[in-house]
């Protein structure tokens, strides 16, 4: 069955918020142009479902933890912007058909009702730009967790499966940022690792090379202080068995921290792109 699928990959600063820069956010002057490139795209897609996945929603270690609540909300308040918030409808159906399908695919989710859930900024930043150019979507929030990465790309796969059950546009966001160790002045200080594990996984970016998220050295990635490796990492789970075509938008680290957008769109069925046999 063809899968029609475009994601991106997103950092997730909160400094971009102008009320948050006050400023500042103009350094990272290609990061935003990128956001509005993507999200003026999402606007002619139309997705009736937008598929987040972000670091920094909350995990456990041993699965997936997956909320179900009919608004979900969110401020940078914590940020020092309290009037900055967003709220928004969530696609529950599609939420609950990612929980049933993940026993086929070995992948433990845990899901319960909650009265309300709250958006954590890995998720915000990305549906802020978003929302400036369409809000006519239901978001469906995807975790990480502790477990491993055949588990994470496991998860992927059963997206995939949902997504092919769907008879709608999707767009899946891979929210995360790389290495937090580009400069002694950033927020984790230097370490060579760092511009080392960007150079990698960006390459591997504008490659479409989704085998390098699996398989990049697990104590460059650590070294690297990196955040978003398993959210790119279930993004290509959800690309399995398929040739993607693939665009570096841009790349960025003004403040010690590595920003990308990237855009991944869906060609053909492809046997090789089969990914967790090869890794």
């Amino acid at each position: 069955m063809m899968l029609n699928i475009t994601a991106f990959i997103v950092p997730h600063p909160p400094i971009i918020i102008s009320e948050i820069g006050r400023g500042e956010e103009q350094k990272i002057e290609l990061t935003i142009k990128s956001f509005h490139q993507i999200a003026q795209k999402i606007a002619e897609i139309k997705p009736e479902t937008i598929i987040v996945i972000s670091p920094h929603a909350k995990a456990y270690s041993d699965c997936f933890y997956m909320p179900l609540s009919e608004l979900s909300n969110g401020t940078f308040r914590d940020f020092g912007a309290p009037n900055v918030q967003l709220s928004v409808s969530i696609d529950q159906e599609f939420a609950r058909q990612i929980v049933h399908k993940s026993n086929e695919y070995n992948t433990d989710v845990y899901s319960h009702l909650v009265k309300e859930d709250t958006l954590d900024h890995g998720t915000m930043v990305p549906l802020y730009f978003i929302n400036q150019y369409y809000t006519n979507y239901k978001p469906v929030k995807i975790p990480l967790s502790g477990l491993s990465n055949e588990q994470h790309y496991n998860l992927g796969q059963s997206i995939q499966a949902v997504i092919k059950e769907q008879n709608k546009e999707i767009v899946v966001i891979a929210s995360g940022d790389l290495s937090h160790k580009l400069k002694t002045t950033g927020p984790y200080g230097y370490a060579k690792e760092g511009p080392l594990f960007d150079q990698e996984i960006t390459q591997a970016m504008k490659m479409g090379d989704f085998l390098q998220f699996l398989s990049l050295d697990e104590e460059l990635c650590s070294q690297a202080a990196e955040c978003g490796r398993r959210s790119f990492i279930i993004m290509a789970g959800i690309f399995d068995g398929y040739f993607v075509d693939s665009t570096l938008l841009s790349y960025e680290g003004p403040f010690g921290v590595g920003y990308a957008v990237a855009e991944f769109k869906t060609r053909n069925e492809d046997e090789s792109r089969k990914l967790l046999p090869i890794y």
